[in-house]
């Protein structure tokens, strides 16, 4: 079975109750409950909060895999880690050890359907124990003591020559539920990395971030 978990507690301190708060004229979290929602792989979504507004805003969604899991204040709080709470929800839910445990960020509107088909495929189809999502970036990154990080500066690529630096963008994890109580990790054992596009690097945190996700919203999801 394929689960989802997305992580959705209130305090949020740089933008309140920012995972519904509207976005393209939808609660911030609808975007990616949706693209689970329509994915065929996906049995089962459950929205993970403390939170009764959130919850209630969910409901109100009306999408058939997405039920409430109530998180405990102890995994909500600023200083918890996603570890904690996927724990926890195992703990509570005791799913097979074989099924396979999709966290998907709240904050990342950009992700599709298609996104999530094709990175289980890429996960099955290359045996791996995990599978992150990346997108790729061109720009030059240096250490703190003037070091360069990913390039050499004495022969400066062009940008069309340079392959840049994959970066973590949050959108998806694939890993197994045994996997996740014996390491205490959403990553392990062979990694798997599916690219996504530059702009899915959206990851809405701060009110700036909240520009330029409407802006690439409408560019590319709704495409008006």
């Amino acid at each position: 079975m394929n689960i989802a978990l997305v992580p959705a507690r209130c305090g949020s301190k740089s933008i309140k109750l920012k995972n519904i708060k509207l976005l393209g004229g939808k609660p911030l979290i609808y975007w990616v409950l949706k693209a689970l929602n329509d994915s065929e792989i996906i049995d089962k979504i459950f929205v993970a909060t403390d939170c009764k507004k959130i919850a209630d805003a969910v409901i109100s969604l009306n999408l058939k895999k997405v039920s409430i899991y109530n998180r405990l204040a102890e995994n909500a709080r600023d200083e918890s880690s996603t570890e904690s709470l996927l724990l926890e929800f195992l703990t509570a839910t005791k799913p097979d050890k074989e099924d396979n445990i999709f966290l998907v960020q709240a904050t990342s509107p950009m992700l599709q359907s298609s996104d999530i088909t094709k990175a289980y495929n890429m996960y099955k189809q290359t045996h791996s124990d995990s599978l992150l999502t990346c997108t790729r970036t061109k720009r030059f990154f240096w250490n703190e003591d003037a070091t360069p990080i990913n390039y050499d500066f004495k022969n400066r690529p062009r940008r069309q020559d340079f392959a840049g630096t994959l970066v973590e963008n949050g959108a998806l994890y694939i890993n197994k539920v045994y996997n996740i109580i014996k390491f205490k990790n959403r990553l392990s054992g062979k990694i798997a990395i599916y690219e996504m596009p530059e702009y899915s690097a959206v990851d809405i945190d701060e009110e700036d971030d909240w520009i330029i996700a409407q802006k690439l919203m409408k560019k590319y999801i709704l495409m008006e």
